[in-house]
């Protein structure tokens, strides 16, 4: 594999392994993502059985996503425990903070830490990569806090590397498009209501259903604004296609839908902080 910063793939590969091996037995925050994927195979590659899973399920998290993680762990035998959270019991949650990740993060990896003490695990690590050290992330703060380790970070690995790696060890999620949280679609400041984030769920869905494979679907108020790639936008600009989304939207709840000309971008909520 080719270099990236003067470290081959092999070599960072082995230093995340070194990582994992000194913990001595780890639960793995499992999302389903492209990172936490790739971490929770090489545990279980390096620890065997002192490794597992904890994947926190709340409200915003889909029933796909979860099926997804289920399937994961049951086809690599690897142990899991699902800790239903809602975190609309969250203070400060629903009315959306700019810091609403810490304020969920905290909280979420509390209730993890309770599970993998009790599951006799040393650690928890988390999927982190280099790349994410670039955007404002205040979950960051909250992962600090609690002790959490990010070993894809402590190796140097980004996101292209992991899925170079994911590609070799045949995870199915290697060329997977990056999701976030439902939470992070809506504007700050706007209240979060299960309603909205079920009216998002469905409208991602239905663009996956059409064939998209990364995009967002931005909710303000009552109007969608819908992100994907720039070599997606004059598919989706389609006048059978957008008018079978905005049909689709309407009978969600949107009011109006919108296609961002900017195209899609991770974090596009965040372009507004500090204005």
């Amino acid at each position: 594999m080719p270099a990236t910063d003067n470290i081959t793939l092999e070599e960072k590969y082995r230093k995340l392994q070194e990582i994992l091996r000194s913990l001595g037995s780890v639960a793995v925050a499992f999302s389903g993502g492209v990172d936490s994927t790739f971490l929770l195979k090489a545990a279980q590659e390096t620890l065997g059985d002192k490794a597992m899973a904890i994947t926190a399920c709340p409200c915003s998290f889909t029933d796909r996503e979860l099926k997804e993680t289920e399937d994961f762990c049951q086809e690599n035998h690897i142990r899991q425990e699902i800790c239903k959270i809602n975190e609309f019991d969250i203070p400060g949650f629903r009315q959306n903070p700019p810091d609403r990740c810490y304020i969920c993060k905290k909280a979420i990896f509390t209730k993890l830490w309770e599970a993998a003490k009790f599951h006799h695990m040393n650690m928890i690590v988390e999927g982190s990569n280099m790349d994410d050290l670039g955007d404002y992330r205040p979950g960051k703060r909250a992962i600090q806090e609690l002790g959490v380790r990010s070993p894809l970070q402590e190796a140097g690995l980004y996101k292209e590397e992991i899925r170079k790696l994911s590609k070799g060890m045949n995870l199915p999620t290697w060329n997977k498009p990056s999701f976030a949280c439902l939470a992070s679609r809506f504007v700050y400041g706007e209240t979060i209501t299960e309603e909205k984030l079920h009216m998002v769920d469905q409208a991602e869905q239905f663009l996956m259903d059409l064939g998209f494979h990364q995009f967002r679907v931005r909710i303000h108020g009552t109007m969608a604004r819908i992100e994907v790639p720039e070599e997606d936008i004059l598919k989706i600009a389609d006048n059978e296609t957008r008018t079978k989304i905005t049909e689709k939207f309407r009978t969600l709840g949107f009011s109006y839908v919108t296609l961002d000309l900017q195209g899609f971008r991770s974090g596009s909520m965040n372009e507004t902080l500090g204005k």
